[in-house]
């Protein structure tokens, strides 16, 4: 469930991850995970799902937002602008940013936008997971958005396997040697808290991660073990 501690903010959970406290109920989990696949569909895709407006960075008020949703999901009827702030404070993947009374994804959109996110304190490198199948081609011809915008690389591997296990069971994983990438004037943006974008990456900054990294092998066992 959703819940707010008076001293260090909302949590997922039944207690405070810092001080054990128990907090002040917020939402229950089936509320919440509701209310974020509508918010996935309306700040990623489909605004005008809801009639709501969104401008050329990303952004939707929150208030509109809130009453569009009410408007078609009656039980949201208690919803308000800023139940999406907490949302977004207890969402450890960084997936949302709250501005005032204006909200947005910061990645993973289908829709075009000029995202205006941070470019410093990237990471040495960075990864990306694949198709075992694949991994030939990429190191051959690189990583492109295909049906995304950006291409989502991964702050860890750990990260990148958990990523690539929606779609993949075992992934391969890719290194991104971001320092070189950068230097040659290749831009990556800072998303979510463990999500970067770019628009591509050649071929030259690739590294295929060994399927016996202890990284890898260690989400392998624990995906076994479920």
């Amino acid at each position: 469930m959703l819940r707010q501690c008076r001293e260090h903010g909302h949590f997922s959970g039944t207690n405070c991850p810092v001080c054990n406290a128990e907090g002040k109920f917020i939402m229950s989990d089936r509320e919440a995970n509701s209310l974020g696949r509508i918010l996935a569909l309306v700040l990623r895709h489909a605004p005008e799902k809801f009639g709501v407006e969104m401008d050329l960075n990303g952004w939707v008020n929150s208030r509109e937002l809130s009453e569009a949703i009410q408007n078609q999901r009656r039980h949201f009827h208690w919803l308000r602008g800023w139940h999406f702030e907490a949302i977004a404070n207890a969402d450890t993947k960084g997936r949302y940013q709250v501005e005032g009374e204006m909200i947005r994804a910061t990645y993973g959109h289908s829709i075009e936008l000029e995202l205006d996110l941070p470019t410093d304190d990237i990471p040495e490198a960075l990864y990306w997971p694949c198709d075992p199948e694949t991994v030939s081609t990429h190191m051959e011809y690189g990583i492109t958005a295909g049906d995304r915008k950006h291409v989502h690389l991964s702050k860890t591997i750990s990260n990148a396997m958990e990523a690539g296990h929606v779609r993949i069971s075992r992934p391969a994983i890719l290194e991104v040697d971001t320092t070189r990438a950068i230097a040659d004037g290749y831009t990556i943006w800072r998303a979510g808290t463990t999500v970067f974008l770019c628009e591509e990456m050649p071929s030259e900054y690739l590294y295929h991660v060994e399927a016996d990294d202890p990284s890898i092998q260690d989400m392998i066992a624990m995906w076994e073990e479920e």
